[in-house]
């Protein structure tokens, strides 16, 4: 009887390893809890060719969404956005700066980008210059300033 076969994870499995690799695991884990849950293949010429396949669209992918982000990074760098709000005494603003403000004023310049991506310092509530992260992808972001200016 076999004291080990080879399976390929098709999904993350604690204790055992990533999507995509090839493990070693006794016939019984295998047969009553790895197959039956979708969570691995046997691994046959056939599956680890369809799995190198499967990784190699994933890598090309990921490659073209990176340069997308850099993309829109680099037409964000170093960009200065203007926005102009009522203030008080003190340059104490009547109501404070959003994400939502910074991006439509980035819609202005053209730039489209969501509100959700922009990492705005904690409360922008007084005139002023203060630099604003806009974040594209995993590791791909973007710094550019924020002047906020009186009416």
């Amino acid at each position: 009887m076999a004291s080990h076969v080879q399976v390929i994870l098709k999904q993350s499995v604690e204790h055992l390893g990533q999507a995509g690799e090839v493990v070693r695991v006794k016939p019984g884990f295998a047969r009553n809890y790895l197959l039956p849950r979708g969570l691995a293949l046997v691994a046959t010429g056939s599956n680890l060719k369809q799995v190198e396949h499967e990784r190699r669209i994933a890598l090309a992918t990921a490659d073209k969404q990176r340069k997308l982000a850099e993309g829109s990074a680099a037409l964000v760098e170093g960009l200065v956005v203007e926005i102009r709000m009522q203030a008080g005494e003190g340059d104490k603003l009547f109501g404070s700066v959003t994400a939502r403000d910074i991006a439509d004023a980035l819609h202005s310049k053209g730039v489209d980008i969501d509100r959700k991506k922009l990492e705005v310092p904690d409360s922008i509530k007084s005139l002023g210059e203060y630099e604003v992260a806009a974040k594209f992808g995993s590791d791909v972001t973007a710094k550019f300033k924020v002047r906020v200016l009186p009416l």
